[in-house]
């Protein structure tokens, strides 16, 4: 099972073409900890080489993700404050603020994709690319909180943690499965709200002012709404990835990928947290 947060791909990438589980090496359809075994990603490591990293001590431990994530969204936290104070976005320096925060999202975006298609973490790209989204979120985030909803920032990042501790408990307490089914159909989801949006900003772009409808209204809340419940169901899936990493003994380097992803997933919960309480906001 692939995720579709791309930079898990490789941990769920591989499973066996034959009539066993790539990590049990149980047969396709046993029960793995009270779960049918083809619930979970493929292992893409040897068996038995688990045992190894673990005798080595080089396998990769929760402690190591949290350290991980906890470096990579402090840089996104911190370059976001530095962006909000360094760069105002007055009508004086509103174009060159923009600018700069346009030069970023390109640049976070770049990154993020190298990262994505690399074959071994590269903590340098993962920081690099944390640093400058955080740069976009701070200046995006001035401008939303001085010209169009006073407050509306702190109100999304305290959503942000709600979501994300709300889908941390669901998954804790398996009211969340990520099952094969449960990935395919939020990959399918997640691709037709990515296709709305590109039509949404191509409308913008060439005649319709307002695009598809989606920054305003209900349909604009409704659409936001959406965004959330993805990314909530991104996070579950990350959840998963973390734990099968941590439970087969995944190396220690995947714990900078475990970041990039959560980092990834969290800066799309906060956009469209931020989108739907902006909305909600500026229509009343």
């Amino acid at each position: 099972m692939r995720s579709s947060n791309p930079i898990f791909s490789r941990w769920g990438a591989a499973r066996d073409a034959g009539s066993t589980d790539a990590y049990t090496q149980r047969p396709v359809g046993a029960q793995v900890g009270g779960r049918p075994a083809d619930d979970y990603a493929a292992n893409p490591y040897a068996f038995g080489a688990d045992i190894a990293r673990r005798t080595a001590g080089t396998a990769v431990t929760m402690d190591d993700v949290i350290v991980r994530t906890g470096t990579t969204l402090g840089t996104v936290a911190l370059t976001a404050v530095l962006s909000w104070l360094l760069l105002p976005v007055d009508e004086a320096n509103l174009g060159r603020s923009y600018g700069i925060a346009v030069g970023a999202a390109v640049v976070a975006f770049v990154l993020s994709l190298v990262q994505s298609f690399k074959r071994t973490p590269s903590p340098a790209l993962i920081l690099g690319y944390a640093a400058f989204e955080g740069v976009f979120l701070g200046v995006l985030s001035s401008t939303v909180s001085a010209h169009v909803a006073p407050g509306v920032v702190v109100q999304a990042v305290l959503g942000t943690f709600a979501v994300s501790a709300g889908v941390l408990v669901a998954y804790r307490m398996h009211w969340i499965r990520v099952t094969r089914r449960f990935t395919g159909f939020v990959a399918a989801a997640a691709t037709g709200f990515v296709l709305l949006l590109v039509a949404d900003l191509l409308f913008s772009a060439f005649g319709a002012g307002n695009g598809l409808g989606f920054h305003s209204g209900g349909l604009g809340i409704l659409f936001g709404v959406i965004g959330v419940l993805l990314g909530a169901a991104f996070l579950a899936m990350d959840f998963k990835q973390v734990e099968d990493a941590v439970t087969y003994g995944a190396p220690r380097e995947e714990a900078w990928l475990a970041a990039f992803g959560l980092t990834l997933t969290l800066v799309w919960i906060y956009l469209e947290v931020l989108r739907v309480l902006t909305i909600f906001n500026s229509d009343n």
